[in-house]
């Protein structure tokens, strides 16, 4: 079986969505917190299964002899390490086959705040002695969703990225990507860094929202300090502006932008342009 861990969360879903195109439904198992949630994905021929990365005895039961197991990171900033460590070790326990984990580019090495939960449960997982795939999933276009549509409207940008650049890919290219590691043969004990094609930045990100919105767009650089407040300003959580502002800083160094292909090499394709991602965004606004 392959299971899927958050499975009805936004990349989860894509996962599981990709699977059912490679193998048949009964191979699959979506492990979630929430097992009505996943009403739809049972009524696809997915077998459920309750996996609460916050209630260990519910780990007990997610996972089988041979299992082949996608763990998707939690999106609790500093309770990820202890979390994935449980679902770490039911795997283990289980007799799982291989245990894929989504963690961070370039994860022992980065200086985001994110990458020391990463690196942790890297650390864990080898810890274990299971056979693994590491997926250091990089920047996700998406991110800049808000700001697309702001940009259009407002005429502006702001972040503190100076002219770093950003090798970003979709939500898609990244299910992809794990779909192709789940289904596949070679992948055992390997680490894959995962980004964009193209490395672009944000005065490019402004000029490419000017292009498909039809009018001037300019990119606004601030203190890093600045734009957190800017972000807290427009509305996110004190944590999550700081953890934003902190990947700025970490993409005016460089940390961000490296494109070794492992992503497109993965999927058989090219990943997503950014002006797709703009087209998208300013569609559905």
């Amino acid at each position: 079986m392959i299971v899927v861990t958050a499975a009805t969360g936004q990349l989860g879903r894509l996962v599981v969505d990709g699977l059912l195109e490679r193998v048949p439904a009964g191979q699959i198992v979506a492990a979630v917190r929430d097992p009505e949630k996943a009403a739809d994905l049972a009524a696809r021929g997915v077998e459920v299964r309750e996996a609460d990365y916050d209630r260990p005895e519910t780990l007990k039961g997610a996972f089988g002899a041979g299992d082949v197991v996608l763990l998707i990171s939690s999106n609790t900033v500093g309770s990820r390490a202890r979390q994935h460590t449980a679902v770490v070790d039911a795997a283990a326990e289980a007799g799982v086959a291989r245990i894929a984990y989504t963690s961070v580019l370039h994860a022992d090495t980065a200086t985001v705040s994110v990458a020391p939960e990463h690196k942790a449960t890297e650390e864990h997982i080898l810890a274990s002695r299971l056979p693994y795939t590491f997926l250091r999933n990089g920047w996700y276009t998406e991110n800049h969703a808000v700001a697309i549509a702001q940009g259009a409207e407002h005429g502006a940008i702001f972040g503190s990225a100076g002219e770093g650049r950003i090798a970003s890919a979709t939500r898609d290219d990244y299910a992809a990507g794990a779909v192709a590691v789940l289904t596949g043969e070679g992948h055992e004990n390997k680490v894959y860094e995962l980004s964009g094609d193209v490395a672009w930045s944000m005065p490019e990100l402004a000029a490419e929202i000017s292009a498909v919105a039809g009018k001037p767009v300019a990119y606004q650089d601030l203190p890093a300090d600045e734009y957190e407040r800017f972000l807290v300003g427009a509305g996110l959580p004190a944590e999550v502006a700081a953890t934003f502002a902190g990947f700025d800083v970490a993409i005016a160094k460089g940390e961000i932008g490296d494109t070794p292909g492992h992503l497109s090499g993965l999927i058989g394709r090219p990943t997503t342009p950014l002006r797709d991602t703009v087209t998208a965004v300013l569609s559905a606004s």
